[in-house]
């Protein structure tokens, strides 16, 4: 998640997510405390990479191209450690200037897009955290990442329950989603896209 201040190129992810019906009334208690808008409500699209035998997903690791805001970053994550219902897992990421270019190097390097997924962010700073409000077509969602202590902060000061917190990454969510209805689409989007 990119956060004031938060450039590609961390290599560290710390961070919680939780479900959250009305994003509004965070958004008001965002403002009540001071927070800072980083960036407005924005579309993100997000297309996951792998190889063909999917080695990446088999050791927990995620190669994610997303694309927002008329910029792209192409973003590795190595797999998921949890303590006290915070994730933490190796981040590392970098800025493409064309994405297109991008998506063919990495089929020439023989990964494909096998899984896409869409959301609506809207991100803000608080108390050195990055908070982004996240809708999607399987719910509204709040992220905050920074160090535990502070993510903790900012959660009890939200009203948010910590207790509520998701282990899962959004492309987990879908698929344990589409276990329970098998009639979803293969992508998690908000409506249908070319392939």
């Amino acid at each position: 998640m990119k956060g004031e201040g938060a450039a590609p190129g961390r290599t560290e992810e710390i961070e919680v997510k939780l479900p959250c019906g009305d994003l509004d009334a965070i958004r008001e208690r965002l403002r009540g405390a001071g927070a800072a808008m980083d960036a407005a409500l924005h579309d993100e699209v997000n297309d996951l990479y792998d190889d063909e035998a999917g080695r990446l997903a088999a050791k927990g690791c995620t190669l994610r191209l997303r694309r927002a805001r008329n910029e792209a970053i192409l973003t590795f994550k190595g797999p998921a450690r949890f303590q006290g219902g915070i994730k933490t897992r190796q981040e590392r990421e970098v800025r493409v200037s064309d994405a297109a270019e991008l998506a063919a190097i990495l089929a020439g390097a023989g990964f494909s897009r096998g899984f896409r997924y869409e959301k609506r962010r809207e991100e803000w700073s608080l108390s050195g955290c990055a908070v982004a409000l996240d809708e999607t077509p399987i719910g509204r969602f709040v992220e905050i990442e920074g160090s535990p202590p502070a993510i903790r902060e900012v959660v009890s000061r939200l009203g948010l329950d910590f207790s509520e917190a998701i282990p899962y990454s959004y492309a987990k969510l879908y698929a344990l989603r589409r276990k329970e209805d098998p009639g979803l689409p293969d992508h998690m989007v908000f409506a249908a896209l070319p392939p």
